[in-house]
């Protein structure tokens, strides 16, 4: 069971959201935390260009480990699955203050307010720009 948290309002019911955790509460797992948050992709483009991501937490997994997701179909087309990468928590968490990497992530802050994501894949390297507050607020519901 997954709970999924719009960084905007998207009028999702919240009679749905209680009886997604009440069935996990009774179950006795903690359900996945999802937040869709939009990224500006950086681009040489005139144009920005915003792109919607899915940040995850899965404390009956590795509850160290979050993942961002891209909304777009694998390099084999729509029936693969859509590119990810997991890091450690910490190092989003260590990233909204200095610059920070592991594997095939790099996060820095860009000025105050927010955050650059390097992601590194066999097809090339994609830049996102994130507002750092939600990323806070993700982050503060993942120790929660």
């Amino acid at each position: 069971m997954s709970r999924t948290v719009e960084d905007r309002p998207l009028g999702g019911s919240d009679a749905e959201s209680a009886a997604a955790e009440a069935t996990a509460a009774e179950s006795g797992a903690r359900p996945a935390l999802e937040v869709r948050l939009r990224a500006n992709l950086v681009t040489d483009a005139p144009v920005p260009t915003l792109l919607p991501v899915l940040l995850r937490h899965a404390p009956a997994g590795d509850r160290h480990t979050v993942s961002i997701e891209l909304p777009v179909p694998g390099p084999g087309g729509p029936g693969e699955a859509r590119p990810a990468w997991a890091f450690p928590r910490a190092l989003l968490e260590a990233g909204l203050r200095a610059p920070t990497e592991q594997g095939d992530v790099r996060i820095w802050p860009c000025g105050r307010v927010q955050v650059v994501l390097e992601l590194h894949a066999e097809q090339g390297v994609l830049l996102l720009q994130l507002d750092s507050a939600p990323l806070v607020r993700f982050l503060r519901r993942t120790y929660a």
